[in-house]
């Protein structure tokens, strides 16, 4: 395990830590191949007064311009392309994005979708999860 992997799961419990697999690069750049077609290209976007203010070159990915509105598209998809053909259904607990982004998916590849939404959900997101399916 290299010093990235082990900073990053030094706040896990003993035993969870050991269990925990990190996505390599390779990983990465298979789900890449997964979501094209599937998942839009979003921009990246600069800001040159935020630049000079922080003194730093920064850089906004746009993923508000993701389908479902959120970032949270791209790992649902690439969940759902991972699953075999038998594993026909997902199921998951949300007041938001991932429920909106996992019905989504869910959807495209013509599989069902149970998403548990809590009482306080807002209409708004609620309304999203529905209106994916």
């Amino acid at each position: 395990m290299d010093a990235v992997a082990k900073g990053i799961l030094a706040g896990y419990p003993k035993g969870v830590a050991d269990e925990l697999i990190l996505p390599g690069l390779d990983d990465v750049r298979a789900a890449a191949e997964r979501l094209v077609g599937r998942a839009h290209r979003t921009p990246v976007l600069t800001c040159s007064a935020l630049d000079s203010m922080s003194g730093a070159s920064l850089f906004f990915k746009c993923e508000n311009f993701q389908k479902t509105g959120a970032f949270k598209f791209r790992g649902a998809t690439n969940a759902v392309e991972l699953l075999a053909d038998p594993e026909r259904g997902v199921a998951t607990h949300s007041s938001g994005n991932h429920g909106a982004a996992l019905a989504a998916a869910a959807r495209a590849r013509g599989i069902p979708a149970h998403i548990v939404v809590p009482e306080n959900a807002t209409a708004v997101k609620l309304a999203a999860v529905e209106h994916y399916g």
